[in-house]
């Protein structure tokens, strides 16, 4: 990978490069201290990947990320070394289309590669993601068997890059007694997922909170798969965290959690795929098309990123593509008879 970092901080540059280091396939193409370097740059040598800092001087790293997917699109990564002080800013960079956010490895504590482990694998998904490596081989997955009866309504909701700003729009489109249950998967880390929950309820104007192990969906509440584990639902209707599959590269896996709702969940439904980048949750929204329900993907000219929802569509999982902004609406229409 042709790796690019963005920071002014002279020890994060340092922490990140040994970091890289540690895998000799990886190079360090350019070092940018502030985002409008960064966009120069990205304009003379455009790296498979960017590690973008969010406070800089001149530009920030929204900024940065921002013009940057706007005019040389490429992976970014943001690095934070403090992730509770810039909550905000984490999850609008990826509402303009960075990837993932990991925290900077600590300089010269204890054991370097062990140190550098969660960036280094944030590394690894990205070249997956983007087609350097070979991902591992798709897993087999029974036919779906819908065993449980709800008459509960049920929204199953999958985003990535892109995704934090997509569902910002959406559910504030949605009323606070909105009638059915909503369940959220969004790739990102668990260390950020409490922060994205409370990002989201205050951008959204509803309450979202991280989902529980052992819990049902209920009507009227916001639902975050909260681990690196997938969540699924089970058979008795309850949603629970697995390790399973492990050789998943989306953790948490869209497709896991769609399919999950495809074999268990027998009320009314609708699987919606938002922005992102990769195939995570195209399989998973057929499968549920496939049952009978409605299936929604985003449009090209609305979605940060066209990879997951243009996935879909190749497939014909989708019943109907639709504007960002025309997705609430739709779900009212569903779930106000």
């Amino acid at each position: 990978m042709k790796i690019a970092i963005v920071n002014d901080m002279p020890l994060a540059v340092e922490a990140l490069r040994r970091a890289i280091a540690l895998e000799p396939a990886h190079e360090v193409v350019w070092v940018a201290s502030n985002g409008a370097e960064a966009v120069q740059h990205c304009a003379e040598r455009l790296p498979d990947l960017i590690l973008m800092d969010l406070i800089m001087p001149v530009m920030d790293g929204v900024e940065a990320t921002r013009r940057i997917m706007a005019d040389t699109p490429c992976a970014i990564v943001i690095v934070t070394v403090d992730r509770k002080q810039n909550v905000h800013r984490v999850f609008e960079a990826m509402g303009h289309g960075a990837l993932d956010v990991v925290d900077t490895p600590a300089l010269g504590a204890g054991d370097a590669r062990e140190a550098a482990a969660p960036l280094l694998r944030k590394i690894l998904n990205i070249s997956w993601l983007i087609g350097q490596q070979r991902p591992p081989a798709p897993r087999h997955v029974a036919a779906p068997l819908r065993e449980v009866s709800q008459r509960r309504g049920l929204v199953a909701i999958g985003s990535s890059a892109g995704g934090p700003a997509a569902l910002e729009v959406l559910l504030k489109g949605l009323p606070p007694a909105f009638p059915a249950a909503i369940v959220l998967v969004q790739h990102v880390d668990q260390v950020f997922a409490a922060g994205m929950a409370e990002w989201l309820s205050s951008a959204a104007g509803l309450h979202v909170r991280l989902a529980r192990e052992g819990e049902p969906p209920q009507p009227g509440e916001v639902l975050l798969a909260g681990t690196n584990h997938h969540l699924r639902l089970l058979q008795n209707g309850q949603l629970a965290y697995t390790a399973e599959p492990v050789n998943e590269i989306y953790r948490p896996s869209i497709d896991v959690f769609f399919e999950s709702v495809a074999r268990y969940w027998s009320g009314d439904a609708v699987g919606v795929l938002l922005t992102g980048m990769g195939r995570d949750g195209a399989q998973g929204l057929k499968m549920m098309r496939q049952q009978g329900f409605l299936t929604i993907a985003q449009d090209q000219a609305s979605s940060a990123v066209y990879g997951m929802p243009k996935a879909a569509a190749a497939i014909d999982a989708a019943v109907e593509i639709r504007p960002l902004e025309r997705i609430a609406g739709r779900l009212m229409e569903v779930f106000a008879k």
